[in-house]
């Protein structure tokens, strides 16, 4: 599948922002089979993971790091993933990419290599 993330931006610290990846199959594939995530990319850091969901249960999954601030969910309709960031910090700054894998064991729903699909990134800037 094909993604396109957008929603980036500059934010104060405590601000909030949404991001979205929408994701474009051939017409006889559906997402129900798909992991979506979120990973970021820190400079001068490893990239790491965010936040996924699994879109035929919607079973989600949050990094330490982020849990109790983010929120991901899914629209079915518009085949699109958002990542509601709250309370956001100043170590939040990266480069945000969404990613797709079809199937996968749930226990390895945070390790990037097991994504095949990534969109571009989006740049989120968090300033103190």
């Amino acid at each position: 599948v094909q993604l396109q993330a957008s929603g980036g931006g500059l934010v104060q610290a405590e601000g909030s922002l949404r991001l979205s990846c929408t994701a474009s199959a051939p017409s006889d594939r559906t997402l129900r089979h798909y992991d979506m995530a979120w990973f970021r990319r820190a400079p001068g850091k490893e990239r790491e993971f965010v936040s996924a969901i699994r879109w035929s249960s919607g079973a989600k999954f949050y990094a330490d790091s982020v849990e109790g601030r983010f929120t991901i969910s899914r629209d079915a309709a518009r085949n699109t993933v958002y990542l509601q960031m709250n309370s956001l910090k100043p170590e939040d700054t990266a480069v945000y990419s969404c990613a797709a894998r079809s199937g996968g064991i749930l226990s390895t729903i945070r390790f990037d290599y097991q994504y095949n699909d990534w969109g571009q990134g989006t740049v989120v800037t968090v300033s103190s």
